[in-house]
C-alpha cells in the first residue's frame, strides 16, 4: 500500500510532506494504525464472532467524536437506525460471554481509534488531497509495526506472495474510496454503510468458500441493509417514490 500510494503520487506530482495541518494526518496514521493493530490483537484472543462484533463499533464511535469534535449534528432517528444495523451485526456474528474483561475493553478501545481516524479523514476535507491522506496511513504504520516484524518476520511462499500483492490493492482502492467518500459526506451519512462490509464478507464466503448462511444471518443482514436504508432515505430527505427514483434513474427504464 506505501508503495503504490507512493507512485500515485508521484504520478500526480503530489508532495506529500507539505500539505497542513499535518496533525490531522499523523493523528489519522497513528489512530488507524493502533486501530488495526488492536484489531488483529482481538481477534487472536477472543472468539472470531466477538472481536467482529466489537471491531463494528467503530461507526458509532465515530458518530460520537463528530458531534463533539466536528460539531455535526445527529438526529434522534440517525441514531436509532446506527442501532438497528448494529442489531443486525450481533445476529449475524454473535458474542462470546465470559471472556476476560481487559481484552473487551481493549477492543472497545480499537473501535474507538478507528473513529477518531474517520474524524480525521472528514477534517481533513477541502484541506488536504485525497491520495496524500490515504498515505499517511502506511507511513505512520510502517514505523510502529516494523520491531514485531523483524522478530516475527516469516516469508510468504508461493501463491502467497500472489494474495498478498492483491489484498495491497483491493485496500488501496478501498481507502482511496472512503477516504474520498468522508472528505466529501458528513460522517452521520457515511459511518452506517461501514456494517455493509460484514454483510459482503458473508455473501462472498458463500460465492467462493461454498460456506452456507444460518437463519440468524439472514435475518441480521436484511436488518443490516434495513438500518443503513432507512438512515439513507432520511439524510436524503426521500419522502416519496418519485425522489427515490431520481437515485436510480441510471437504471435501465426507470
Amino acid at each position: 500500500m506505501f508503495s503504490i500510494t507512493a507512485f500515485m503520487l508521484r504520478r500526480a506530482h503530489l508532495n506529500p510532506f507539505i500539505w497542513k495541518p499535518r496533525w490531522i494526518l499523523i493523528g489519522r496514521g497513528v489512530a488507524g494504525s493502533l486501530a488495526l493493530l488492536i484489531y488483529f490483537y482481538s481477534i487472536q484472543h477472543l472468539p472470531l464472532a466477538s472481536a467482529v462484533t466489537i471491531g463494528y463499533l467503530s461507526p458509532i464511535f465515530t458518530i460520537i467524536f463528530a458531534s463533539y469534535l466536528l460539531k455535526e449534528s445527529m438526529r434522534f432517528i440517525q441514531w436509532v437506525f446506527f442501532i438497528v444495523s448494529f442489531v443486525g451485526i450481533v445476529l449475524m456474528q454473535g458474542y462470546s460471554p465470559g471472556e476476560e474483561i481487559w481484552i473487551v475493553l481493549l477492543g472497545i478501545l480499537g473501535a474507538s481509534f478507528s473513529g477518531l481516524a474517520y474524524n480525521a479523514l472528514r477534517a481533513s476535507a477541502a484541506l488536504v488531497p485525497t491520495l496524500v491522506v490515504v498515505f499517511f496511513l502506511p507511513l505512520c504504520t510502517i514505523p510502529i509495526v516494523l520491531p514485531f516484524c523483524l522478530e516475527h518476520w516469516i516469508m510468504p511462499q508461493g501463491y502467497e506472495w500472489l494474495l498478498i500483492i492483491a489484498m495491497g490493492a483491493v485496500t488501496q482502492v478501498a481507502q482511496i474510496l472512503m477516504t474520498k467518500a468522508y472528505q466529501m459526506e458528513k460522517a452521520g451519512a457515511i459511518a452506517n454503510y461501514a456494517y455493509l462490509g460484514v454483510v459482503f464478507a458473508l455473501i462472498f464466503g458463500f460465492l467462493f468458500f461454498q460456506e452456507h448462511f444460518f437463519l440468524t444471518e439472514i435475518i441480521g443482514m436484511g436488518v443490516v441493509i434495513l438500518g443503513i436504508l432507512l438512515n439513507f432515505l432520511y439524510v436524503n430527505r426521500v419522502t416519496n417514490l418519485r425522489r427515490l427514483l431520481v437515485y436510480f434513474r441510471w437504471i435501465p427504464g426507470l
